[in-house]
């Protein structure tokens, strides 16, 4: 357990699906060589099968107490890095025809016409209190700050075993094939030790990440995630305790043939609960509340936090 903890709130609701987080994070810390195809940070559309493609199939995390080491997923489930044939220009194209990528799905839905449904899920490193990559690297080059809780990679240390990329149940340490090292999302602990908050957070335009310490109660994160209880973590049953909070979707409703809305709403809450378990119904029925008070002219602490600029405290 560190002292502090830096945490995250994604608010899914706000998502452009703009990806600006993940240029703003490319520009800053994936410019060598063997880090063309990583993300640190990416955004998905849900439902899918994310990046690296399947990645909740292929395990890690605890499991009775001990470290469940998953599978390897292989570079053709990141996608192969692009090669662009110059030659044809102005018509440039790949060499090869890529197979799979970031956001491979980008705004591929589910459901039926006219009820079809989708939404962004932007995932950078959980930063868990309990994280499986530190406990899996038997060089322990994993390791947690105990001032802030940012998991961090001692690059003088990491022999690229990859146990951590088997270990983490959401596949974000990714694996240098130049360096032979390891490479994760660092939460820009360079920004934050100058009290600027990470890249992503501070370039999103739709304003839907919240930054800073849980403990913190004057901080929108503590707020969301402590008083108001609406930021639930991805895949709680993995047991690993992300410190990436979620507020979840809310769902349009369905409409009939004539366009009509009716009380359902498109996206299955099963679907929701799969992601972030079932305290996600408690959790949507007080955002829907919160949120029809607010359109009477009700004052709404939580709906004023959800649309505040005073968006992270560090």
């Amino acid at each position: 357990m560190s002292k502090r903890q830096l945490a995250m709130v994604i608010d899914i609701n706000k998502c452009l699906g703009c990806h600006t987080c993940t240029i703003a994070d490319k520009n800053m810390w994936l410019r060598g060589e063997g880090q063309e195809y990583m993300c640190w940070n990416n955004v998905e559309t849900r439902p899918g099968k994310g990046f690296p493609a399947n990645w909740e199939r292929l395990g890690g995390g605890w499991k009775d107490g001990e470290i469940h080491l998953g599978k390897l997923p292989a570079l053709e489930d990141y996608g192969i890095p692009w090669s662009w044939d110059w030659e044809q220009l102005p018509h440039i194209a790949p060499q090869v025809a890529p197979t799979w990528g970031p956001n491979w799905e980008e705004d591929v839905g589910a459901g039926d016409y006219p009820n079809v449904w989708y939404f962004y899920l932007a995932r950078p490193c959980n930063h868990c209190t309990k994280p499986a990559c530190v406990a899996a690297c038997p060089r322990k080059a994993v390791y947690k700050r105990d001032e802030d809780g940012i998991v961090l990679i001692d690059q003088e240390r990491c022999r690229g075993y990859r146990y951590c990329v088997r270990a983490c149940p959401y596949k974000k340490p990714y694996f240098n094939a130049i360096r032979y090292k390891s490479e994760k999302c660092i939460f820009c602990f360079p920004r934050v030790e100058q009290g600027v908050p990470p890249a992503c957070v501070g370039q999103c335009p739709g304003r839907i990440r919240f930054f800073g310490y849980l403990d913190d109660r004057e901080g929108p994160v503590y707020k969301l995630v402590k008083e108001f209880q609406v930021a639930l973590p991805l895949h709680p049953e993995l047991v690993t305790e992300p410190n990436v909070y979620y507020i979840p979707p809310l769902s349009p409703p369905r409409v009939d043939a004539q366009g009509r809305p009716g009380g359902e709403g498109r996206i299955p809450v099963e679907y929701l609960e799969s992601l972030f378990g079932p305290q996600v119904r408690q959790v949507l029925s007080r955002l829907e509340a919160e949120l029809a008070a607010a359109r009477l002219g009700k004052p709404s602490e939580l709906v004023a936090t959800l649309i505040s600029n005073h968006r992270w405290r560090i």
